[in-house]
């Protein structure tokens, strides 16, 4: 059998889930079932930082033994953790211990070259991490990008094209915060009609980074190129040890 490249999914807290008496870790199932089809084994990753502090070396010592790192969507990201003085009042489900480990995450992965894809949060993580900061919120339900399906464009030459094939594609978002000011080292490779960041790469392209602001475990069963993201990162994977 032919051995499939562990891929670490951080977990995302949940007060409630079905069939669980208590609150419980969890994943999407449509993310964990995407990097399946590609041929990998996806490990639910638990967040651990105590006080909103992950240690830096812990953290990386439990990274060591996987091939590659899935930073999925979940809930909004401490305005504190990008320099904003103030939250605005649309910030939701803040989290201190999850934030601490996801950003530890990212600054271990991309310090130490693992194959790494940041979904929606995800994407926001990486740039906070980085340095850059978020538009806490897009202006309110009308210009939100929350139960949307609309076009992003990829820029010429982008990993993101290659990756895909393709120099577009039809994204499914559900976000209402977006990336102001890029993180250092990163670049936009796609953008929505309206201008929103939809993807980041690392702009000295050494490490095998993607990062998306849209979903696209929701149409990857249904949409190669979407699935694509998912193959590559997992082909990325085989190749770290």
């Amino acid at each position: 059998m032919t051995h499939r490249p562990l891929i670490a999914i951080p977990a995302r807290f949940s007060a409630t889930t079905s069939a669980l008496r208590y609150a419980a870790e969890v994943n999407a199932r449509a993310l964990i079932e995407a990097v399946w089809r590609a041929g990998g084994e996806p490990a639910t990753l638990h967040p651990h930082a105590p006080g909103g502090t992950a240690d830096p070396a812990e953290t990386a010592a439990r990274l060591t033994r996987f091939d590659g790192l899935l930073l999925p969507g979940g809930g909004d990201i401490a305005p504190h953790r990008y320099g904003a003085a103030d939250a605005h009042e649309a910030v939701y489900d803040v989290d201190d211990e999850q934030d601490a480990f996801d950003l530890e995450l990212a600054r271990k992965a991309l310090t130490s070259g693992l194959p790494t894809l940041a979904v929606c949060r995800g994407l926001q993580v990486v740039n906070t991490a980085l340095g850059g900061t978020l538009h806490q919120d897009m202006g309110g339900p009308e210009r939100e990008h929350r139960h949307v399906r609309h076009p992003v464009s990829f820029a010429p030459g982008s990993a993101l094209t290659r990756i895909t094939g393709a120099d577009k594609t039809e994204a499914s978002c559900y976000h209402h915060q977006h990336v102001d000011r890029l993180g250092e080292g990163l670049t936009v490779t796609a953008r929505a009609g309206d201008g929103t960041v939809e993807a980041v790469e690392l702009s000295h392209g050494q490490n095998w980074f993607v990062g998306v602001q849209w979903h696209p475990e929701d149409t990857a069963h249904e949409d190669p190129v979407q699935q694509r993201l998912f193959d590559a990162l997992v082909q990325a994977a085989h190749g770290t040890h």
